[in-house]
């Protein structure tokens, strides 16, 4: 495995990166004939939304040495993801999961026990050095391995300049044999930007209001409390509470939507935008993301981004994406 070469990347996204199985209508799993492959993670999610954006990204992690590891590989470079940090086991196998739509959402369902992403360690952390590097809880309950690279990066600061990113992204099947709170709880309060859905900081923490949360994860020095349809509130090192309403948007599916949102507000925060900016090309690329079947969401042009970001409020207020 080599590092990053050349000119310093923006952002490393650290994390797995799976096959994905899709249907191609709403009948369910158990009654298709025909899957669609994809891929699909959510570091790597937000890897492909910051290179639409126009940053220089890359994403570490470890792949089987197997056709879907092949086809992740070349998915990601395909959408200007550097993938050179990317280690190759002999041994484990490219995680896979699939999809089930229907009326009542889409419900997923893993087979990423064992997977070569579960050997990731500490080692990883120094295979990149960028501007800003990214993780979510998911890659901390996959293995003791992953959590401690986690802690390796958010605790220990293996990275040194770099802005250390973390989206607590709970996904409770993947925490069975162990606490989730207080697991979570570590990174987030050393990040210098956390993402944190206030029903998931509920469920967690018992923390159900943005500044509860807030006072929770102190003294992370930026922390953005996401709550679906109703908006985002972004608390700053500086001390201010920026709330942007979420634009209607059309949905149709959720998959992937706030590692759009990350990606979104982290393509702000490197181009040195205000945070009310950051939030709203935050939900501009979650309505993307909504608007599709897929994980990764073809993001507005820059032009049209821009468009978007210099409304007015009540504009924005009334503004439709998707």
């Amino acid at each position: 495995m080599r590092t990053c070469d050349n000119a310093l990347p923006d952002v490393v996204c650290v994390g797995e990166t799976m096959a994905v199985l899709v249907p191609p209508d709403a009948d369910p799993l158990e009654r298709q004939r025909v899957l669609r492959l994809g891929v699909g993670g959510a570091e790597s999610n937000v890897a492909c939304g910051l290179a639409a954006l126009g940053h220089r990204v890359a994403w570490v992690s470890r792949v089987g040495d197997d056709p879907l590891g092949r086809r992740v590989l070349a998915e990601l470079r395909g959408r200007g993801v550097d993938v050179g940090g990317v280690a190759t086991d002999p041994d484990r196998p490219t995680g896979v999961y699939f999809k089930d739509t229907g009326p009542a959402g889409t419900g997923t369902y893993y087979y990423r026990r064992g997977s070569a992403a579960t050997r990731m360690g500490p080692d990883l952390a120094t295979a990149c050095r960028a501007r800003v590097v990214h993780l979510s809880g998911i890659t901390a309950a996959l293995s003791d391995s992953c959590a401690d690279l986690v802690t390796e990066i958010f605790v220990r600061r293996a990275v040194p300049g770099a802005t250390v990113s973390f989206d607590v992204n709970h996904r409770p099947a993947l925490w069975r044999h162990r606490d989730p709170a207080t697991a979570l709880l570590e990174p987030a309060r050393h990040a210098d930007i956390v993402f944190v859905g206030r029903d998931e900081a509920e469920a967690l923490w018992g923390t159900a209001r943005p500044k509860e949360i807030r006072d929770l994860l102190a003294p992370a020095p930026v922390v953005v409390v996401k709550d679906a349809e109703h908006g985002a509130t972004a608390y700053t090192a500086a001390g201010e509470e920026v709330f942007v309403p979420t634009p209607d948007s059309r949905i149709v599916e959720r998959v992937g939507a706030g590692d759009a949102f990350a990606a979104g507000y982290l393509a702000a925060h490197l181009e040195g935008r205000g945070t009310e900016t950051a939030l709203r090309l935050g939900h501009v690329m979650a309505a993307a993301a909504l608007a599709t079947g897929g994980d990764v969401p073809t993001a507005p042009d820059r032009a049209r981004a821009d468009r978007l970001l210099a409304l007015d409020e009540q504009e924005w207020a009334a503004l439709r994406l998707g």
